[in-house]
Formats: structure tokens, sequence, C-alpha cells
């Protein structure tokens, strides 16, 4: 016989399970908040913002024509911004003890279409450390610009500031632990249904049907405790036999003697 899904069947399956997948769910997001807050170190985010627009001496001669011109060069810029020639100067100016790969990997470089700003964002663990590598490589790159592309457009805008209180970006706590429970709970309903698919025990009808494909007859209905039922009977039959007995002995009595003497 084909085996069809049973809803009902499923959901009753996994309400015996469910303290299985509740198990699991607090497990795993029990291990996301452990790795978060004890194993995994806070990273820190600076920012800092370059304005490409250097205006002329005169007003009169900036037009449009220079804005076309500052647009089409910021996506040279972004990449210029990452390239050996600014980060390696970085690295000798602050002394860093790291590659130009290495930081390369922590700098995100982003401009917003039609926009003469870039944004430079530099993580590091340290909030001081991120500040001072925005920082410097924004101007290493504000005076290197000049002698790469032979312009003068580039100025820095608004500079990374330290925090009074800084909070880390990475990791988050919360989402770990969600993205855990989630996992977790995945991982349980998925544990729950294989074991319920292992379980060959033959709980209905149907499974009788649908494993041997014989048809049932009839159903033997629970029955109680055998030694009460024996006792029950013994003690039924005993007092049967005693009412038997006092009733043969009323007709015994009652019977007239026959051939006595007077």
């Amino acid at each position: 016989m084909e085996s069809t899904f049973n809803m009902k069947e499923f959901f009753k399956n996994m309400k015996k399970r469910l303290p299985l997948i509740i198990a699991m769910t607090v497990a795993f997001a029990a291990i996301a908040a452990a790795v978060s807050y004890l194993w995994m170190k806070p990273v820190y985010e600076a920012s800092t913002q370059i304005l490409v627009n250097k205006a002329p001496a005169n007003a009169q001669e900036f037009s449009m024509q220079d804005i076309d011109t500052n647009l089409q060069l910021i996506s040279t810029y972004n990449v210029i911004i990452k390239s050996p020639a600014i980060l390696t100067e970085v690295i000798n100016e602050l002394g860093l003890n790291e590659t130009v790969q290495s930081l390369n990997e922590r700098i995100e470089v982003s401009s917003i279409e039609d926009s003469q700003v870039v944004t430079l964002e530099v993580e590091d663990e340290s909030m001081q450390q991120a500040v001072l590598i925005a920082n410097t490589t924004a101007k290493v790159f504000e005076q290197e610009i000049r002698n790469l592309m032979r312009v003068d457009n580039v100025s820095i805008l608004a500079p990374a500031m330290m925090a009074a209180s800084p909070e880390p970006v990475k990791p988050d706590p919360l989402f770990n632990m969600a993205v855990g429970a989630i996992i977790g709970f995945m991982l349980g309903t998925g544990l729950a249904i294989v074991l319920d698919q292992l379980n060959t025990t033959v709980r209905t009808e149907e499974d009788i049907d649908e494993l041997l494909g014989l048809q049932v007859l009839g159903i033997v209905s629970p029955v109680g405790d055998l030694g009460k039922t024996d006792k029950s009977s013994k003690h039924t039959d005993r007092m049967e036999l005693d009412e038997n007995v006092e009733s043969d002995s009323v007709k015994t009595a009652a019977r007239p003697k026959v051939g006595s003497t007077y």
C-alpha cells in the first residue's frame, strides 16, 4: 500500500518529541552565547569621509564638467585607497606588524551613487587603533593622490573620532543566539523525525495493513490485572459454593424421616 503523509500524525509525533526539540534549541542558543561572550574578541569600527571636490582658486572656473570629472574618478579612487601604494605607507608610518593584505581585509571603501563623498571604514580590535588607521589612511591618500593622478581634488571631510564609550560592531550576541536557536530547532526537529522513522513498533491498525498487507478482523480490548481478576473469580466461586452448601443443609433438615420408631 502506498504510504501517504499524515499531518495529524506528524504533529502528534512532534509533540511527543517536544522535550528533545526544546533541549536542542536551548543548547545551541547557549553555545552561541558562550562563543560570542567568551571566545570571540570584540571588533570596533572607525570611519572617515573624504570629499572629492577640491574647488579651484577662482570660483568662476568651477563648472559642472569638473563635478562630472570628480564623479568619474571616485571609482578609481576607491581602488587606489586600498592599493599597496597607500597601505604600505600607512604600515610604515604607524609601525604596524601586519601585511598589506591583512590590512586591506580590514578596510572598506564605499560611496553613494552620484555623490562626491567617499567613506573609509576600518575595523580593529582596538577602537583607538581603528581611528588611527582610518585617519592615517585618509591623510596618506590625500598626499599621494597628487603624485599618482596629478590632481588636487581630495580633502578630508570628516576625520574619524574616538567615541566616549565605543560599542563593538562584532560580534552580535543576540543575532548569534537567534541563529543558534534556529539551527538547534531544525536539528532537533530532524532528529525527532529520524527517531520516529526508526521506530518500527506496530501502533495502529493502519500499520498492520501497511506493513503486512493483512486486513484487521478484530481488536482485543485491554484487560485489567490478571492477579486481581483471578482472586475475584476465586472469591466469587467460593461464595457460590458456600451458598450451595447452606441450601443443601436446609433441604436436608426439612426432609421428613421415613421408618422411624415412636
